[in-house]
């Protein structure tokens, strides 16, 4: 019989220890969950298994394939979100080997000379723990081990350490309760300190929190900001909390107006805003 429940009550932490304690090889999966009308003992609506969101393998309780439901796991894709790959690289390659296993995938480009073998072992690694530890801060959903099942035989399995992987997961969760704790809701705003212009020189960001500094204005909520730059709820609290702990930003209460860059030169360079457009931009904020 094989081993099932739901994360709400085993958490996704607790299952990676029990395989890696158990040295277990077999495929857990996590699906969507189902209310019913069955109540359970904290009289809350019993959940049945939907449709899969994420399989997790485990080969003698390392870990060596994770997918999540709706994402491209195949190579090619993963070599291109590494960056191992160009976006025109990828199309093509999708449209001629499109039927084509991963293994055998993998060949060619070795011999091709697109990528090496430490490229395609070190890629699809990132991926598998990329899942891993999204699936460990989820909180609920069915689950279920099935004993000795593997993905197919064409799929690229990379062996993993899980002791690791359960220390990292353990403090990432720890640092987005922290995160949680400061920013508890997306109704409020952003603005720069007094001394924001002096901060900011000599400071190297990321695109992303370039971003997210061309809409710093009080009038901007940050739940607008959020969907304007088409980011998660949690990608742009780690970013505002990372901001502000550098000192670069301040976190208010939320004024009403519509969001938008905090000038049209920002606008047109948002993929990574220049530094002297911040610089004036915080003097042109002061000085309303």
């Amino acid at each position: 019989m094989p081993l099932q429940g739901n994360i709400q009550d085993f958490s996704t932490t607790q299952l990676l220890n029990l395989m890696n304690l158990s040295r277990r090889t077999g495929t857990l999966t996590i699906f969507e969950g189902i209310p019913t009308e069955e109540l359970d003992a904290m009289k809350k609506p019993k959940t049945v298994p939907g449709k899969p969101k994420a399989q997790v393998a485990f080969s003698k309780g390392k870990l060596v394939y994770a997918a999540l439901a709706g994402q491209d796991s195949g190579l090619v894709a993963i070599l291109n979100k590494a960056g191992k790959l160009n976006n025109e690289q990828t199309r093509v390659l999708k449209a001629r080997a499109e039927n084509m296993p991963d293994k055998a995938l993998a060949m060619r480009l070795i011999g091709a000379r697109y990528v090496t073998q430490a490229d395609i072992v070190n890629c699809i690694k990132q991926h598998i723990l990329d899942v891993v530890y999204n699936l460990m801060v989820w909180t609920e959903g069915p689950f279920r081990f099935d004993d000795n099942k593997l993905p197919g035989r064409n799929s690229i399995l990379v062996p993993i350490d899980l002791e690791p992987v359960i220390i990292e997961g353990a403090k990432r969760i720890r640092d987005e309760e922290e995160i949680n704790k400061f920013i508890p809701s997306l109704d409020v705003s952003l603005r720069f300190p007094e001394n924001a212009k002096d901060k900011f020189k000599g400071v190297h960001l990321e695109v992303d929190q370039w971003k997210v500094v061309s809409y710093v204005n009080p009038k901007n909520p940050l739940r607008l900001i959020m969907k304007k730059l088409n980011m998660s709820e949690m990608q742009i609290k780690k970013i505002v909390f990372v901001l502000h702990q550098a000192g670069l930003i301040e976190v208010v209460q939320a004024q009403a107006a519509p969001v938008g860059p905090t000038s049209r030169r920002a606008a047109r360079r948002q993929k990574q805003p220049d530094k002297k457009v911040v610089l004036s931009l915080i003097d042109k904020l002061k000085s309303l």
